[in-house]
């Protein structure tokens, strides 16, 4: 195998950027790039702590992400399943990193910059949905922002109703629990009680 060891050589395999790659870059909000986050009811927040890295998604009512200024965003921390892993490495590590797509554009907007965990109360009161607030609001300032090229979504074909897998054909997070506890922990009455549980928190 021929590992790429250094920087040098990979300038020389890929050649030079061309000017849309580099003039696209922002490093905060513009008009044009808010109607993205704006519109936006998904993205993917990286964060990097001393376990490692952690991708975890995140999804809410388009809009959920709040400009707060063209130079912060902020990302309120809905109901889950408490790891915290995301939370746990911002409080040590400040780099974050989110990607927005939305349903139906070629185009993902990524947003690189530093974030804090805030818990200030009227704060967290401005982010309630049917009166529950979250329990923390990451504030991210933006180092630098800019769009993704469709190719990956058009490779992918992702927005094509035709191509939607039955989720029938895919293991449930039920019989994940039970192959991973030995049966121990999820099954079939853990997929069973999935809609009305998640209907119960969802907020």
């Amino acid at each position: 195998m021929t590992v790429i060891a250094t920087v040098e050589e990979l300038e020389a395999i890929y050649g030079v950027t061309n000017d849309a790659s580099t003039v696209k870059v922002a490093d905060h909000v513009t008009p044009l790039y808010r109607v993205f986050i704006e519109r936006s009811p998904f993205a993917a927040l990286a964060t990097i702590g001393p376990e490692g890295i952690d991708c975890s998604p995140r999804g809410d009512l388009p809009g959920f992400v709040r400009i707060h200024d063209p130079k912060t965003l902020m990302l309120p921390d809905r109901r889950g399943n408490n790891r915290i892993d995301s939370l746990r490495n911002i409080v040590r590590d400040p780099r974050v990193s989110l990607m927005f797509l939305i349903p139906g554009s070629g185009n993902a907007i990524r947003v690189n910059g530093r974030a804090h965990i805030s818990v200030a109360p009227e704060l967290l009161a401005s982010f309630a949905v049917q009166g529950k607030a979250p329990r923390s609001v990451m504030v991210m300032a933006i180092d630098e922002l800019y769009f993704q090229c469709a190719r990956a979504i058009v490779r992918s074909d992702l927005w094509n109703p035709d191509k939607r897998v039955d989720p029938k054909s895919l293991p449930t997070p039920g019989q994940i629990l039970a192959e991973i506890s030995n049966n121990k922990v999820g099954g079939e009455e853990y997929d069973r009680a999935w809609p009305a549980r998640a209907a119960a928190t969802m907020w």
